[in-house]
């Protein structure tokens, strides 16, 4: 006698591009990343701005960027289209 396996539902609430953002930021940008995530914040995109890297993150419409180096800036002047 045979039993089936039912397939396991998929739990994560993350969408999956934002692993591929995710694998894009320096390990600074990681933590930084981390702590505004804890307020709701996800990663929206990567920039390469004139070498340097900076991850775009979004929450209830506002924006924060986070420099290559974890800074992060919740002001910041940047358009999103």
């Amino acid at each position: 006698m045979q039993t089936q396996m039912k397939p396991m539902l998929e739990r994560r609430k993350e969408a999956p591009e934002q692993s591929v953002w995710w694998n894009k930021l320096s390990l600074a940008q990681k933590f930084s990343a981390s702590s505004l995530g804890k307020f709701g914040y996800e990663i929206t995109f990567v920039r390469n701005d004139e070498g340097h890297s900076l991850a775009v993150m979004q929450c209830n419409g506002g924006v924060a960027v986070i420099s290559e180096d974890g800074d992060i800036d919740t002001s910041p002047k940047i358009a999103i289209r």
